[in-house]
């Protein structure tokens, strides 16, 4: 008897410890019996995260996409949209409006004819990057051994957003420091007993074709809009080292040769060896052992620094790498290619597109305004993280890049608000767009939620003007505000 009984009792305790047990790690158990797998979430970087409020504190940052807020009206959105798409004079205007969501066509006004996108084909080449190198991807600058033990090969992996001086984790450009890499370098010869004078050999050989595109005006290329497309350079072959603008230099794999060169000598002080001011180019044997490395920033960050500046080059280069990691031809003609295919596989319909560079500054591109709307909704839209980093990275209408001033009315003879700053347009804060400008050619490519909470991704872009693109422009801008505050019922 005694026995039955503290048999029931050592049950009870049991249960007493087990039910709880299972209350608590039953769900986990049973998801795992089921093998279902958490879902990856997206985490956006804080710098690239769309501002919750504008600099003055007057409006908050909508929700990105409402499911349950109406479509706008088509005739009313049309009707406002027709009304600012003109302008005194020459040209023709182009616009597309989708619903993000659904990719249902809202607003087609000539859509579908091809037209020149100016910068905003780097839209487009953004998509292409990050949906095929991935947001994480980053490139490598290294220094190899020569064919002497006295001479070494610096080989260009892709980053023209070099440094001069020592790596800055913190930064876009100059991320990866020459500095830092010749120090490196420095020690590593140091280990192989290297002494004498040691030659410095630059491989530039990654990108192959022309190193000017042909499609590009020369004026342009003498204004520092582009130059000559290496693998490697400093502050993105711009002249004057963290200025974005100005000349250019004519050789960026060169320049970088001799910036590494002096970074090396500085380097070599104590270690019993000097070096070669003369730089030359050269290759590095197949068996060759590298001796240092410096990393860029990731893809994501550069295609950031990209659409908010307008880089050229840099766009250029994407291109080239995006066609390189495809199997293609580090080359205009491998860049056009690999843009165009992987923006295809995005879902966006690339009949008839023609690209005669992947920046948008040459002249022969035909891309349809309805193409551009539809790659910034693939993007919204996809389920691949890295591609929707491209949202993100688009300047902000009054806020940042090459948005920046625009969407603000003209402090001089501006509305003054209570708090005495100018009065912004309905737009500014709300609008992220990619802009581009040619002496006959303006665009504004982006998405905005409107004022009931729709997402909309948009595409208006003017051509064939001639001495009214100011006006042209301001006319694309007023089209996105329209947009940004319109329930269009």
């Amino acid at each position: 008897m005694g026995r039955v009984f503290s048999g029931l009792l050592l049950t009870l305790v049991m249960a007493v410890l087990v039910v709880p047990l299972c209350l608590y790690a039953g769900p986990p158990v049973l998801a795992a019996l089921a093998r279902e797998q958490p879902q990856r979430q997206l985490v956006v970087p804080a710098h690239q995260q769309a501002p919750g409020a504008l600099s003055s504190g007057r409006a908050e940052f909508p929700v990105p996409a409402n499911l349950g807020a109406p479509l706008p009206d088509r005739q009313a959105l049309g009707d406002l949209l027709d009304a600012e798409l003109v302008v005194p004079g020459s040209g023709e205007f182009h616009g597309a409006v989708l619903d993000a969501r659904t990719g249902d066509i809202l607003y087609d006004l000539d859509g579908d004819a091809a037209a020149t996108p100016a910068s905003s084909l780097k839209v487009l080449t953004a998509a292409a990057a990050l949906s095929v190198l991935g947001s994480d991807t980053r490139f490598e600058t290294s220094v190899y051994e020569g064919g002497t033990p006295e001479t070494v090969v610096l080989a260009g992996g892709g980053d023209v957003l070099l440094g001069t001086g020592e790596s800055d984790e913190t930064a876009v450009v100059g991320h990866a420091g020459l500095q830092t890499l010749a120090e490196e370098t420095a020690a590593a010869l140091s280990g192989r007993e290297v002494s004498g004078t040691i030659s410095i050999q630059v491989d530039d050989s990654l990108f192959t074709g022309d190193t000017l595109s042909p499609a590009w005006n020369e004026e342009d290329v003498e204004a520092g809009e582009a130059a000559a497309l290496y693998p490697l350079a400093v502050n993105s072959a711009w002249a004057v080292e963290g200025q974005q603008y100005g000349s250019r230099v004519d050789d960026a794999a060169l320049a970088a040769g001799d910036a590494f060169a002096a970074a090396l000598e500085t380097a070599a002080a104590g270690y019993g060896f000097k070096v070669d001011p003369q730089v030359t180019r050269g290759t590095a044997g197949d068996d060759a052992d590298r001796l240092a490395a410096v990393t860029s920033a990731p893809v994501s960050e550069q295609v950031t620094q990209m659409l908010l500046i307008s880089d050229n080059y840099l766009a250029e280069t994407l291109g080239r790498m995006t066609a390189l990691k495809t199997g293609g031809e580090g080359s205009f003609d491998g860049a056009a290619a690999a843009v165009k295919a992987a923006v295809s596989g995005l879902g966006v319909n690339t009949s008839g597109m023609v690209l005669a560079d992947v920046s948008g500054l040459g002249s022969g591109t035909e891309i349809s305004a309805l193409q551009l709307a539809s790659t910034v909704q693939a993007a919204l839209t996809s389920s691949d993280n890295s591609v929707r980093d491209l949202p993100y990275a688009l300047p902000v209408a009054g806020l940042s890049g090459t948005l920046a001033s625009r969407f603000t009315e003209d402090a001089s003879t501006a509305p003054v608000g209570g708090d005495g700053l100018p009065e912004e347009t309905p737009a500014a804060g709300l609008v992220r767009a990619k802009t581009g400008t040619l002496f006959a050619a303006t665009s504004l490519t982006g998405f905005v939620t409107d004022a009931d909470g729709r997402l909309l991704s948009f595409a208006f872009v003017a051509n064939g003007l001639e001495d009214n693109t100011a006006q042209a422009r301001e006319a694309v801008d007023a089209a996105a505000a329209v947009l940004a505050g319109c329930g269009c019922r």
